[in-house]
């Protein structure tokens, strides 16, 4: 069995600057990969990034490192051992499941064992600034169900999460702190996150800084974001954490997003499943995981100017499952 595969690296612009707590950007870097075998293609997409020393060569190079094994045929069993978890094996993982599904005419989702996938729900993420800037952008789209909310930058978090709820007083609010809260002004951020009826506090504290959240009431329950990557991770967070974030690119594909989703239920944990600000190829997959998750954070598509074509389609707070001219 032979295969060709390609690498390409595209840059989307945003709609406008997206802010978080550890910065801001203006475009979305995605590194894509096509895998042809037999008159059949199958793409993935994944981002590197740099909060897990990643950029885009080094994801490339990745990639370009195993291209014998997959010109060889190598399949997601063979992968898991060649690269990785993190964004290279997720591009490459989730090119091989769209692969196999093209070829044998099936969709992913069987292929998953999942039912006919359904629309889910998607949060909308509300870029950090100022109160008031929040308050602003948070106002045009308040219809909406559910918002995410970037805080973690300096004291003035519970006032940018009133401002948030006084502009979206009925929609259920996810606080993302982007590891940006410290032990000393913990408490009084959960209690602010509370009194606002926040829905989720999602990582206040720094990955491997995060032990005294097992000493700390929980008024609102948080979830692990940067704190968790796979499968092999969440005993650890037992006690910690009440919720967990499952993102492809940090599992490295939908291969161990299912074996983290196994575990994640096991051990009693709720789940968001999220993305990096990528193209609805990169969200494709995940929509296979969201459909039983308590949390769905797949909305970056809304946050470019443009879209990849035969993009996800998204209606209201709703997003619906791929076509299989996109994926799957």
């Amino acid at each position: 069995m032979t295969s060709r595969l390609s690498v390409t690296v595209d840059a989307f612009l945003m709609a406008k600057q997206f802010t978080i707590a550890r910065g801001a950007k203006t475009e979305a870097v995605v590194v894509s990969c096509t895998l042809t075998r037999d008159g059949a293609s199958g793409r993935g997409e994944c981002v590197p990034y740099a909060r897990y020393g990643e950029s885009v060569e080094t994801v490339v190079a990745a990639i370009e490192s195993i291209r014998a094994d997959l010109e060889r045929g190598a399949d997601r069993a063979a992968l898991q051992t060649l690269l990785p978890p993190g964004a290279a094996r997720n591009a490459v993982d989730c090119a091989l499941w769209d692969l196999e599904a093209k070829r044998g005419g099936l969709r992913a989702a069987e292929l998953a064992g999942f039912p006919t996938l359904q629309p889910v729900e998607t949060a909308y993420t509300i870029s950090l600034g100022t109160p008031e800037e929040m308050a602003e952008a948070t106002r045009l789209v308040a219809h909406r169900s559910v918002l995410k909310v970037k805080v973690g930058r300096g004291e003035d978090d519970p006032a940018r999460m009133r401002a948030v709820r006084e502009a979206a007083p009925r929609a259920r609010l996810i606080i993302d702190a982007n590891e940006g809260w410290t032990p000393d002004n913990l408490k009084s951020n959960l209690l602010a996150a509370a009194s606002i009826g926040a829905f989720v506090v999602e990582q206040p504290l720094p990955a491997g800084k995060d032990e005294i959240l097992s000493r700390t009431p929980h008024p609102v329950p948080i979830c692990a974001d940067e704190s968790v990557h796979g499968s092999a991770d969440l005993h650890e967070l037992i006690g910690r954490y009440d919720y967990v974030n499952l993102k492809l690119d940090k599992t490295g594909g939908l291969t161990e997003g299912l074996v983290f989703l196994t575990e994640a239920r096991r051990l009693g944990f709720g789940v968001m499943v999220g993305c990096m600000v990528g193209t609805s190829l990169g969200m494709a997959p995940a929509l296979l995981l969201a459909q039983g998750a308590e949390l769905v954070d797949l909305d970056g598509p809304l946050l470019l100017r443009e879209d990849r074509p035969n993009g996800l389609r998204y209606e209201g707070s709703l997003v619906f499952p791929p076509e299989p001219s996109l994926w799957g």
